[in-house]
């Protein structure tokens, strides 16, 4: 099958998948295998692809916002058949048995597997996924599901942490595709909505997602007024961006930093912006229980995505493109195109 591989982390400027032919692999019993229509282009990707993540694998096939049918299952499987539209996410599998798993915290499991990371991924055309792990998805377009599968999810888990009371007002830093989907989540919900950003482009699409306000960032001091936001949530990966978040942030929020991989954080004043019970938490990974929430969410709430679709040869380009702040909402690599 064909499938784009890393065999080294390297900037993607020196484009380092490489599109190769690869054997495809077996259903285990548990496992199912999926034939892949679309795989979305994650900010994780680039880690992986980058080596922000520390390699796990001697070569790897990125890619977790997988959209596919089912081709095969293992002996053991029950819960899906052949031809099915499923959906496979970041997490792959979770041990079961630890005391974060039998506590319902199963994203903290210390034994957890990743799609696209520790597994083989969806950038190539076929992938597996595990029962229980994978998820069914509504028939139709299948580009648009694909930001559903991490960006939706993980910005869900962040909303739940940072939310305030109810019409409260929520800060968005950094507007790429999980922020355009939690945005417009919290927008249905309820809640007021602020989009940051330094790309007029991403300001835009905020704007017609709903978004009550937008900001151009940085803001000099001179700038900012007195602190507006109940609850915020950091998507960018750079720290500086947490403490722009928690200047903002009213007495009693919370600042949740939806980021895998984030740059150091600056020296923080804590009488200016921590004091008054303001919280500062990161956000790891999900639980299957955020996936069936949040995919239940979208699909009820009419959720919208914004995605530009690439061929799978095109993944370095991808990469790139959303390394550089081009990517206006989300990417998307069309892997049938590679058949």
């Amino acid at each position: 099958m064909k499938a784009m591989v890393l065999h080294a982390p390297a900037d993607v400027g020196e484009r380092p998948l490489r599109a190769e032919e690869i054997p495809r692999p077996d259903p285990g019993p548990h496992e199912i295998l999926v034939r892949v229509e679309v795989c979305g282009v994650c900010r994780t990707d680039l880690h992986v692809v980058e080596g922000d993540l520390p390699p796990q694998r001697p070569a790897t096939v990125p890619g977790h916002e997988i959209v596919g049918t089912v081709a095969a299952v293992g002996d053991a499987v029950r819960t899906v058949v052949a031809g099915q539209r499923v959906g496979v996410p970041w997490l792959r599998r979770t041990c079961g048995r630890c005391e974060m798993c039998v506590a319902g915290r199963e994203n903290l499991c210390d034994r957890k597997a990743f799609t696209g990371y520790t597994e083989n991924g969806g950038y190539a055309e076929y992938a597996i996924g595990e029962e229980g792990f994978v998820f069914q998805l509504p028939d139709g377009p299948a580009a648009p599901l694909a930001p559903f599968l991490c960006a939706g999810i993980i910005g869900y888990r962040a909303l739940r942490l940072a939310a305030p009371r109810p019409g409260g007002r929520l800060g968005f830093f950094g507007f790429g595709g999980s922020a355009h989907l939690t945005l417009q989540l919290a927008a249905k919900l309820g809640y007021e909505t602020v989009a940051y950003s330094r790309n007029p482009s991403h300001l835009a699409l905020a704007e017609r997602l709903g978004a009550t306000a937008t900001v151009a960032t940085p803001r000099r001091p001179t700038d900012r007024p007195s602190p507006s936001l109940d609850g915020a949530i950091v998507f960018s990966p750079a720290g500086e961006t947490v403490v722009e978040a928690l200047s903002e942030l009213r007495k009693g929020g919370t600042v949740a930093v939806a980021a895998i991989h984030l740059s150091p954080i600056p020296s923080i004043d804590y009488d200016r912006l921590l004091f008054g019970e303001r919280r500062l938490t990161s956000v790891e990974s999900n639980t299957r229980e955020d996936a069936r929430e949040f995919l239940e969410l979208a699909t009820r709430l009419h959720l919208e995505s914004a995605v530009s679709v690439r061929p799978l040869a095109a993944a370095n380009e991808a990469l790139a493109d959303l390394k550089a702040g081009r990517v206006v909402g989300a990417a998307v690599l069309d892997v049938r195109a590679a058949a």
